[in-house]
């Protein structure tokens, strides 16, 4: 004997009981059965409505009623004959007028009592029930129609009543030794000894259908719904959750404690007693295997998922009454008791001053009422503080019966979320390690479940999630390079890195489960217009774990969004400069921000592209080096122009074939003015820990003052070719005294100038080709010969690989 149970879900319409019939016919073929049905999808909730409806006084109820008559009425029609659907349609007709009665009755006495709503909701499984087992009977299927309340017996308790196991064993052997045929079992549904109707509770199809299987001793329990089993986490919260195999009995119960909804403790508990396995089935996926739950632990996996409980309050009781814990805790769960609170997680100091109850927030007020009413007394004295509420939070759990045989499964939880800037407020463990639970912010609980995922179940891949604003030619060459990376990245590093949002100055775009970089996304005007505090909000709501912004833009409005997403425990890559060079008084700020986050704030590419300037400073002064000099070419473009104007060309004509290589800005009057590398020179100025304010630098601008306030860059062009001798003349000085003109940058005794400069052969600036930076560090240790680093300063290619090693080593970090 099988027993089988198909929720509303599997039979919420036509197309879904046939596929039902289908399942049941293969099972037919090699096992007896009885099968469980629950109302058809909606139902139950609609009959609650109604009776809502009815007892405010709205005269809507009865519209509501009539369509869900009408709804049953069709089903019939579609799954039974012409010539076979009298019988049906009267019974149908004949419970709608008992409920037409039964509503009108509830409209004029305004009353709904918990008995009069188990008999409301009878209704759904009744008919549901008895119009499937008709229309298999149509099909050549032998079926016998049983309603639950025939043979389920149970106390008065309304709403949840409790199953008097003796009685209802006997009669249900009884029942299946007279009948045969397939039995069709109504769920959810059971009666008092006086024929009252009552109803099982929560999940009480699933607790109906582990019942007949006790009493039978059948061979298993499936229970078919529209998921494929058990998944590791709720996959709403956890996009990369996947199905559980296999559960121990023990497994499941502290799962569906936690929130898992497949399954509920009061189903398994009669099964469990009489070891029956339970599989969980998807109606719509019949080929999937879906979880066992057995008696068995099986071996390997150190947990078994992630369960979690939203809007959770944590109710704390201290003081010195506390400390005579045999008294006052007792007393505490006393109080509780009788107010009929329900708590989910109880931590408590050794000093014993103080326990810590973890409570549904909806309860958090009446929890707080009864303890204090309890420790009235001792409160008004001063001997006990008032009870302390805190809320907006929610529980997390990793379950597993593993765990007990090896150490350290808390500490691999704890580091997830530490990783996460996740604050944990309570964390309880039983000696059993057969859960670990903690509390934490209601905010972070999407963020925790991804962790804790991604540490327990996917630790061979640490995940980064990026956001990327700035799709420009620098962007761009970013996705390139991370969509040509990244099997070897999930290979070698093991690294995977998702991009799940983008936006450039027009449009941006979000994808959940991360774009795919193999066919590049354009941005287009059927995406979303941009709104950077959107994009910034729509990456918090997504709050993925491991989460990286990257700024590929030079935009002020981008950077003065950088507090905000560091306050949101984001790390930030970026080669924008603009928040960097901004006050002191802001580069502080950022800096210790990231640090009071404990997220990554990196922009090695702020200066030169991807050389290696930023960091190699920051590790000379972490050793306890000092900065004496830095003399630098910080500019690609400038060090292109000037080097190019020594092969003769007209300035102007150098100025130009530099925009259309794209090594200046779209206007070169960005690059020529100087301000690019004062803002860089500040930077390593900060970096060197010298005070630097950007008014405090001294920039000689290459634009020709009848230049500056052009309108258009082909007008800017025109003018400045009429300036052609003037950097003629300034080139041939130069080489008469045998030197090369280089525009460079100098940070000494604290002032840094930033200009052009005519060295001689002899200086490192002088052989200084093409687009490339150098930076000379003098220091304490680099005294008599500077450190020089030197490369391609310019460039989208040489930034994007700067920009992308910053997000590597993000990755890098996380994973310690």
């Amino acid at each position: 004997m099988k027993i089988i149970k198909f929720g509303g879900s599997s039979v919420a319409n036509p197309e879904n009981i046939q596929r039902v019939f289908s399942i049941i016919k293969e099972k037919l073929k090699e096992h007896e059965l009885a099968v469980v049905f629950s109302a058809f999808g909606g139902v139950t909730e609609s009959l609650l409505k109604i009776a809502q409806l009815a007892r405010e006084g709205d005269e809507a109820y009865r519209e509501v009623l009539q369509t869900l008559e009408e709804k049953h009425l069709a089903i019939v029609r579609q799954l039974i004959s012409v010539q076979s659907q009298s019988t049906v349609m009267t019974f149908v007709k004949v419970r709608f007028k008992e409920l037409e009665d039964l509503f009108h009755g509830i409209y004029l006495i305004k009353e709904n009592s918990p008995r009069t709503l188990d008999y409301v909701a009878s209704f759904g499984e009744r008919l549901s029930a008895f119009i499937l087992a008709e229309s298999m009977q149509g099909q050549g299927l032998k079926t016998q129609f049983l309603d639950a309340r025939d043979v389920i017996r149970t106390n008065d308790r309304f709403g949840q009543a409790k199953v008097d196991f003796e009685v209802t064993n006997e009669a249900i052997k009884n029942y299946f030794a007279k009948y045969d045929g397939i039995k069709v079992i109504t769920g959810f549904i059971s009666s008092t000894a006086k024929g009252e109707t009552t109803t099982l509770g929560r999940s009480g199809s699933d607790y109906t259908a582990a019942i007949f299987a006790a009493a039978l001793d059948a061979e298993n329990l499936e229970i078919w719904t529209d998921v494929s089993g058990v998944l590791t986490s709720d996959p709403k919260l956890v996009y990369t959750a996947f199905t559980i195999p296999q559960l121990s009995y023990n497994e499941a119960m502290e799962l569906s404690h936690f929130g898992a909804k497949v399954i509920f403790p009061a189903t398994m508990q009669p099964a469990m007693r009489k070891s029956i396995p339970i599989y969980i089935k998807n109606t719509f996926e019949p080929e999937n295997p879906g979880t066992l739950i057995n008696g068995e632990v099986s071996p390997g996996a150190l947990i078994k998922g992630i369960s979690s409980i939203p809007n959770v309050s944590i109710v704390t009781v201290q003081g010195a009454g506390m400390l005579d814990s045999t008294v006052g805790t007792s007393r505490v769960f006393k109080a509780l008791a009788e107010a009929k609170v329900n708590v989910l997680l109880i931590s408590q100091a050794s000093s014993e001053h103080s326990i810590c109850l973890a409570i549904k927030t909806q309860e958090s007020y009446l929890a707080k009422e009864a303890v204090e009413k309890e420790f009235f007394y001792e409160i008004k004295s001063g001997e006990m503080d008032k009870v302390i509420l805190l809320h907006d939070l929610a529980t997390v759990a990793v379950v597993g019966e593993n765990m007990k045989h090896n150490p350290g499964a808390s500490g691999r939880m704890f580091r997830a979320l530490g990783r996460n800037n996740i604050n944990v407020g309570a964390i309880a463990q039983g000696s059993s390690e057969l859960n670990i639970s903690a509390v934490i912010p209601q905010p972070d609980l999407q963020k925790a479940l991804n962790a804790l995922h991604e540490a327990f179940f996917l630790s061979e891949n640490k995940v980064l999630h990026v956001f990327l604003v700035g799709v420009g030619l620098i962007g761009q060459a970013l996705i390139k390079m991370i969509a040509n990376q990244q099997q070897k990245l999930r290979g070698d590093n093991e690294l995977d890195i998702q991009i799940h949002g983008m936006a450039n100055s027009r449009f941006m775009a979000f994808h959940e489960d991360g774009f795919d970089l193999s066919n590049p996304y354009e941005l287009s005007d059927s995406d979303e217009k941009t709104d950077l505090n959107k994009f910034i909000r729509t990456m918090e709501e997504m709050n993925f774990s491991n989460t990286v912004f990257v700024d590929c833009t030079a935009s002020q409005d981008v950077a003065e969004l950088y507090t905000k997403i560091l306050e949101a425990k984001v790390a930030i890559v970026t080669p924008n400069k603009k928040a960097n060079s901004g006050s002191m008084d802001q580069y502080r700020a950022l800096k210790k921000l990231a640090k009071k986050r404990g997220v990554k704030f990196l922009y090695e590419t702020n200066v030169a592209a991807g050389l290696p300037v930023i960091n190699t400073l920051q590790d000379l002064m972490l050793s306890g080096d000092r900065v004496i000099r830095i003399e630098a070419v910080l500019s690609g473009s400038m060090n292109y122009i000037f080097s190019e104007l020594e092969k003769g060309d007209p300035f102007s004509e150098v100025v130009k074939k530099a925009k259309e290589l794209g090594f200046t800005e779209p206007d070169p009057r960005d690059d020529l003015s100087g301000m690019d590398v004062a803002r860089k020179i500040l930077i390593l100025g900060r970096e060197a820990e010298q005070d630097l304010e950007f008014d405090s630098i001294e920039i000689q601008s290459m634009v020709p003052e009848d230049c500056q306030n052009l309108g258009s860059v082909p007008e800017f062009f025109e003018v400045l070719r009429t300036h052609d001798i003037d950097f003629a003349e300034m080139l041939k000085v130069a080489e008469a005294k045998g030197e090369r003109l280089r525009f460079m940058a100098t940070l000494e005794n604290g002032k840094a100038k930033v200009g052009l400069n005519s060295l001689p052969i002899a200086h490192p600036f002088s052989g200084l080709g093409g687009s490339d930076n150098m930076i000379l560090l003098t220091t304490d240790r680099y005294k008599d010969r500077p450190m020089i680093i030197r490369g391609p300063g310019a460039g989208a290619d040489v930034t994007a690989a700067g920009v992308f090693a910053d997000v590597i080593r993000i990755g890098n970090y996380t994973r310690e």
